[in-house]
């Protein structure tokens, strides 16, 4: 037989409430004696304290497999570079010298940790052997970019009507561009538009050779002394004094015909003087 539930007042349910977290009849403290609660509370002190060791375990054990001189994984794969070429389109009006070093001044720094390399051989280290733990590097100085330099010309030829444009690789962990030692990589440039503007167009190094003595590249950690070879290229502008360039590294490790991809391995610059 169905009964009509009475309906209970705000004050009656205020006052069950009250009586749930604290029974003064039973002692209990919603709905759990003081010794309960001690017991649970424990339980998951014991419970998080063991979930943050394993936790710290696990991060401790992976930090010790991993290398801190050479990434487990790379976005560049053993045997293809991809990305080598770091480059701008260069459209510089040559009257206003002032903002023509932003765009090819670069920082050579010279440490202690050079060493006195071997020309057209790879530098392999198996060994830490420099000081503070680290490995020795090649030297690369200024002077060895000739005319392009910026010794003798700050302005690096955008005064007149030869600029100089420097071209450096990525630096990639462990990467040797060829298995040929006889077979360097070196840096060519060729015109795409303008061929009748450009007289003709000079390497430094002599061949725009990349010396193999700077590979392979062993990481910040290990070399903190390292400089990238770099090739310098000067275009002899006439005419129109204006030409659309595309230069590469050739290496037979390095890919630069990549239909999804069409900057892979080489960059494209435009070169303009106004004067």
């Amino acid at each position: 037989m169905a009964t009509l539930k009475e309906k209970r007042t705000c004050g009656q349910r205020c006052e069950d409430f009250g009586h749930f977290v604290w029974n003064s009849d039973n002692g209990t403290f919603m709905g759990r004696t003081p010794e309960k609660w001690v017991y649970i509370s424990l339980y998951y002190v014991a419970f998080y304290v063991v979930m943050t060791a394993l936790f710290s375990l696990a991060i401790w054990v992976l930090m010790h497999t991993l290398s801190p001189y050479t990434p487990d994984y790379q976005d560049r794969g053993d045997g293809v570079a991809r990305h080598l070429w770091r480059g701008s389109q260069l459209d510089e009006d040559v009257q206003h010298p002032s903002c023509f070093p932003e765009a090819l001044v670069f920082i050579i720094q010279f440490e202690c940790n050079f060493y006195n390399c071997t020309k057209g051989k790879y530098f392999i280290q198996k060994t830490f052997s420099a000081p503070h733990h680290t490995k020795w590097s090649c030297p690369f100085t200024q002077s060895m970019l000739g005319e392009c330099s910026g010794l003798e010309d700050p302005s690096f030829g955008y005064n007149g009507t030869r600029p100089c444009v420097v071209i450096k690789m990525n630096r990639i962990i462990h990467f040797l561009p060829s298995d040929h030692v006889d077979l360097p990589p070196y840096v060519n440039c060729t015109i795409l538009d303008g061929q009748e503007n450009v007289a003709r167009m000079d390497y430094f190094p002599n061949s725009g050779v990349m010396d193999l003595s700077y590979f392979p590249y062993y990481g910040k950690l290990a070399q903190p002394s390292y400089v990238n070879p770099l090739v310098a290229i000067r275009f002899s502008l006439v005419r129109e004094k204006q030409a659309k360039i595309q230069c590469r590294v050739v290496s037979d490790k390095i890919s630069y015909e990549n239909y999804y991809d069409p900057y892979e391995g080489k960059v494209i610059f435009n070169l303009k003087a106004l004067k």
